[in-house]
């Protein structure tokens, strides 16, 4: 992100924002949250800010948020069978998920073996008549179903119709988790509207600092019962002294996301123009959900012919930094899991372009052209073949 090179990553990590670099650093000095003296009270309300901040993101209320050390803890929290509706215990007996999902949704969390993978279509959205069919069998004798998901997809940006998930698992008298971390600061999330029970959201996606992130919940009647017990933080949630400069980056974040949300079309414009140039140096090449709703700042395409990670080493070479697929799969030799439940091959790989912003002209140029040396040595071995 320094230097001359140029950064098309923005979904493994977004660029710090300056204003979560300011807020991190006047928060490094700051006292225990949790202390009754003036210095505490100060910490406690950074602390409370940025939940005030982190909520309005989602439009959701402050006291619903849980701040975790990130979407991982956050997906290991929400995924378990032992909740509370009040002071009553509430159990959930299956977890239902999509083949597509992110790792930490996929690992099941507390659940083990009791969950179901739920088809997605080759647009990469959820199988709806699939998830309808799979809680029609459910045995409510056991306990409720849970449906957890990406509101978009890491690798694809295919975005789910999360109102109508939420619907069919209401219906079914479930409970749903959905994964925002790539969709919050992106496009409009409304948890008051009735489209989720609960979204995890991670800092480090929207320009904060990494190792914090949040749940947020519809409300907070109906919760989890704690993954990490001890004192009283978070209202008995998520024990532990809150990390407080790294929340305070977040909220930072969270407000300059919030605001930045009027210049996603610019973005949409930008990735537009990525698209016709893959096109038109690549005619075969394919881009993943192309006919689905994408995130505005996501393109994920094959070159055939090419290994992806062959090509990604190329890019790194010409100064330009970008994915092939997650970053949470890096150092992983093998084909997308996104890619196969969307019933493609991947043998190949992906490439995944995530700009954001402040992603110039001259950035756009430069990927282009760079692009365009590694298309001209895939038809050298074409021919040569």
């Amino acid at each position: 992100m320094a230097g001359t090179r140029i950064y098309l990553d923005f979904n493994a990590t977004a660029p710090l924002r300056e204003s979560a670099r300011r807020a991190v650093i006047s928060a490094l000095d700051l006292a225990n949250p949790s202390s009754v003296h003036a210095e505490g009270r100060a910490a406690r309300q950074v602390v409370e800010n940025a939940r005030r901040e982190v909520a309005a993101l989602v439009n959701g209320q402050p006291s619903h948020v849980v701040f975790t050390s990130g979407a991982t803890e956050a997906a290991s929290m929400l995924l378990t069978p032992d909740w509370t509706m009040g002071r009553a215990p509430l159990k959930f007996s299956h977890l239902y998920v999509s083949a597509a999902d992110h790792p930490c949704i996929l690992s099941g969390g507390r659940f083990e073996q009791k969950m179901t993978k739920i088809a997605v279509q080759p647009n990469g959205r959820m199988d709806i008549d699939a998830l309808k069919n799979a809680l029609a069998a459910h045995d409510a004798s056991e306990g409720l179903p849970l449906v957890a998901t990406y509101v978009a997809n890491n690798e694809t940006g295919v975005i789910q119709p999360i109102e109508e998930i939420a619907a069919v698992a209401r219906q079914a008298g479930g409970t749903t988790v959905f994964d925002a971390v790539q969709a919050a600061g992106r496009i409009p999330l409304d948890i008051s509207a009735g489209s989720a029970d609960f979204f995890i959201i991670s800092s480090h996606k929207i320009g904060g600092p990494k190792g914090v992130g949040a749940v947020i919940g519809a409300s907070d009647l109906m919760m989890p019962r704690a993954l990490i017990k001890g004192g009283g933080q978070e209202k008995g949630h998520r024990a532990g002294t809150e990390d407080v400069a790294a929340i305070a980056g977040f909220g930072a974040a969270a407000r300059e996301a919030t605001t930045a949300m009027n210049d996603m079309h610019q973005v949409h414009e930008k990735r537009t123009r990525i698209e016709a140039a893959i096109r038109s140096l690549v005619p075969d090449t394919m881009i993943y959900g192309e006919q689905s709703p994408r995130l505005p700042n996501t393109v994920f395409f094959s070159l055939p012919g090419i290994k992806a990670e062959t090509a990604q080493i190329a890019f790194d070479l010409a100064g330009i930094a970008l994915s092939a697929g997650s970053a949470c799969s890096s150092g992983k030799v093998g084909p997308s899991h996104v890619l196969q439940a969307m019933g493609y091959g991947g043998e190949g790989g992906a490439l995944r372009v995530s700009i954001g912003p402040q992603t110039t002209d001259d950035e756009i140029e430069a990927f282009a052209a760079a692009l365009a040396k590694i298309a001209t040595r895939r038809k050298s071995a074409i021919a040569a073949a």
